[in-house]
């Protein structure tokens, strides 16, 4: 069934006329793609996407762990175990996922997929059993004509600017060979250093060995490791780099002195860590980055609250970041005191939050963007960047951050032909948002219509400096 043209609109027939007249002025913005996961060698080989299972249902946590919800293995619909016991044969695989499609009923993967499939593949048949082979056959044939090749669909998604996420150990290759050949789509890295501050990660020692290695010094100090993330971070800016992201399991921060930090740093490094060491150093870091972000005019990303591979037969079959996280409550107002404290109302610094706890909303992060000079809202994020998760951020921080303290919309997604229609959803949600305070006459079309593109194009592109402005001020050090 064709998707219906006012979906994601209010049901009272006055506010969606506006809402549909705000939604065709920003319908055709470029899209502004500040933070995702597409990785730049998807783009750097561009070589033909895979069969339809690797491409849209294997490698997506949102549908394998509403699967794995009803018994029903990552592997029987594609996903590949550590263990090497084969998962089944794509068509099959698509035929399984075909089969229990009903369960996605109500949900927003069940809205992004059948968007994709019709706004990006021309596909308009229901999914279900009965037309598993022919919705799989009409897409493995689009996938095997040069249109949908990576750049030609980054290409006639109107992006304009796309940022991956990486760690400070790659070599960012796959960016310099983009470079090389002159591609004309923006794409630039994410500094996500992660592997290196987080103690708690496999292989952290070894990881400061190779941070050393990359950054082409060798690492005894505190100080040397300080200065090898400052080394690998002008790295990311001379690739284009804007911005940075920290995934830690908390909000917390700490200041400490040099000489306390330097201890730290040694007692984790030589395995000698004492109960609290792995959170505080983690803390202290953040603090250590946004200094770093002062100086180099780096946006600053949080994302904090999430309890990683909780369900631990997915981990150990299919290993990390397999659909098993869980959201888990978290605090800003004094985790973040002691960051704040030194750069809250630092003009160079610009700090993004997000959160997996939608009661901080309203109680902690709205109050905090709408008082902190540098503080930003990012936008619902991994678990809410749904219909109903947008409609709540919106209600719940417009009151105390408004409007101009967030940074827009971002996908977060690893699937390139999930951008155009998660950018359109957002913008659907906006637009609806504005159009109940146009009809409560709480604000005038006019400036519904200008806060509408802003939502959609220019909050994004400022946030992250990724106006021509931002990257004059950041590359002379003296961001505004």
């Amino acid at each position: 069934m064709p998707l219906h043209p006012d979906r994601l609109f209010p049901a009272d027939p006055t506010t969606r006329a506006v809402a549909r007249e705000l939604y065709e002025k920003v319908r055709g913005l470029p899209l502004i793609c500040p933070h995702g996961h597409v990785a730049a060698s998807l783009l750097a080989e561009n070589a033909q996407l895979p069969d339809p299972v690797a491409l849209l249902v294997a490698p997506d946590h949102y549908l394998t762990r509403m699967l794995n919800s009803q018994g029903i293995e990552p592997s029987a619909v594609g996903a590949q175990r550590r263990d090497g016991v084969p998962s089944v044969q794509p068509r099959e695989a698509w035929r399984n996922f075909c089969a229990h499609w009903y369960l996605f009923r109500g949900t927003p993967s069940r809205l992004w997929l059948e968007q994709a499939l019709e706004g990006v593949f021309g596909v308009r048949s229901d999914l279900g059993p009965d037309t598993a082979d022919e919705v799989y056959d009409a897409l493995s044939e689009k996938l095997s004509t040069p249109q949908f090749r990576p750049r030609a669909l980054f290409d006639s998604f109107n992006i304009e600017a796309l940022a991956t996420t990486d760690s400070p150990l790659d070599a960012l290759e796959s960016h310099a060979r983009l470079a090389e050949e002159g591609y004309r789509g923006r794409i630039v890295p994410t500094f996500r250093p992660d592997d290196v501050v987080d103690p708690d990660r496999p292989g952290w020692v070894e990881n400061i060995e190779r941070l050393g290695e990359v950054a082409g010094l060798r690492i005894a100090t505190y100080d040397d490791y300080l200065t090898a993330l400052k080394t690998r971070r002008a790295a990311f800016r001379a690739a284009g780099a804007t911005a940075t992201d920290h995934g830690h399991p908390t909000a917390a921060t700490a200041d400490l002195d040099h000489a306390e930090a330097a201890r730290l740093f040694d007692r984790l490094r030589g395995r000698r860590a004492e109960p609290g060491d792995a959170e505080l150093f983690r803390a202290q870091l953040l603090t250590e980055s946004a200094a770093m972000s002062v100086d180099d005019g780096l946006v600053m990303q949080l994302h904090p609250g999430s309890v990683r591979d909780h369900v631990r037969p997915l981990s150990e079959r299919y290993g990390r970041d397999a659909g098993g996280d869980i959201p888990t409550a978290t605090e800003y107002v004094h985790a973040l005191r002691p960051l704040l404290d030194r750069f809250g109302s630092e003009p160079r610094f610009r700090l993004v939050l997000f959160t997996l706890d939608e009661s901080a909303y309203s109680r902690e992060l709205a109050p905090l963007a709408g008082v902190y000079p540098a503080v930003f809202l990012g936008p619902p994020w991994w678990f809410f960047d749904s219909a109903e998760g947008i409609r709540r951020f919106r209600e719940l921080t417009s009151e105390t951050a408004g409007l101009y303290n967030t940074v827009g919309f971002n996908d977060d997604t690893r699937a390139l032909a999930s951008i155009p229609v998660r950018h359109d959803v957002s913008r659907r949600l906006d637009c609806a948002f504005l159009a109940r305070l146009v009809a409560e006459h709480r604000l005038p079309l006019d400036e519904a219509a200008a806060t509408a593109a802003d939502l959609a194009y220019h909050l994004p592109r400022r946030g992250y400096r990724l106006d021509d402005e931002g990257r004059e001020r950041a590359t002379r050090g003296a961001v505004a």
